[in-house]
């Protein structure tokens, strides 16, 4: 929908940068608010452009505090990135808060909207940002996208799409390890959780999903076959498969 604002125009639509939707001093002004009042915020960001001036806005507000954590300050969708922004993100603590179906859901028309070598460097970046340092959570943006988490952990691993094996720079994929992490811990970090769950650790609540598969050794065909087994919440199992 050329909905993203970029810092060059689009490859198929000459002349046209896309579009800020808030203005730039009302986030500004929300930022210091949550910084004034130890709020966390998280902006929604989808092209280079939009995520360089949240990038800008957060920077030198985001000094770790005296005991060295992190205000945990987010953008959500992360999507489209200036290459020279990434290590931005990481020294500023920023985290990436992405979807990786999002990736293969976009990815028929993405290289002609941004042409080739920004889509390459820049789109759905996980492996430049997740080799920089920066934390990347994952979800599936629902109701945007279905809630199965299943095909965006294959999307994440694959960067292909499921209907017609169509990849999209697969370069920047995550790894098994990693993309399950971003569903765990990292998203467990990105919401100020992670001392009590995203992991299976002794003193974390029980929350824990049995697959069918094991997501790290699967073929990346056995990925789209897996099933949940078991849900369990805090100890006890909430479903289990019949």
């Amino acid at each position: 929908a050329f909905g993203a604002w970029l810092i060059e125009p689009y490859a198929d639509k000459p002349g046209f940068v896309g579009q800020n939707t808030t203005d730039i001093v009302d986030v500004k002004e929300i930022a210091d608010m949550a910084l004034e009042n130890d709020m966390q915020l998280c902006v929604h960001a989808i092209g280079d452009r939009a995520n360089r001036v949240v990038v800008d806005i957060y920077e030198g507000m985001l000094t770790a505090d005296e005991d060295g954590t992190s205000k945990r300050w987010r953008i959500e969708h992360a999507q489209h990135l200036d290459p020279a922004d990434i290590p931005r993100f990481a020294s500023n603590g920023i985290i990436a808060s992405m979807q990786g179906i999002h990736c293969t859901s976009d990815a028929p028309f993405v290289e002609k909207r941004l042409g080739t070598q920004r889509a390459k460097l820049g789109a759905y970046a996980w492996r430049s940002l997740l080799d920089a340092g920066v934390v990347v959570a994952n979800g599936t943006d629902a109701p945007v996208e279905d809630v199965d988490p299943i095909p965006s952990f294959y999307a994440s691993v694959t960067r292909k799409r499921i209907d017609n094996g169509m990849e999209f720079f697969t370069e920047q994929s995550m790894t098994r390890a990693e993309a399950i992490h971003s569903y765990t811990l990292g998203n467990a970090y990105a919401a100020f959780e992670d001392d009590i769950k995203g992991s299976i650790q002794k003193g974390k609540v029980a929350d824990i999903v049995i697959m069918s598969q094991d997501l790290i050794n699967c073929t990346d065909e056995e990925i789209l076959d897996s099933e949940v087994l078991y849900t369990i919440i805090d100890g006890k199992v909430k479903y289990a498969k019949r």
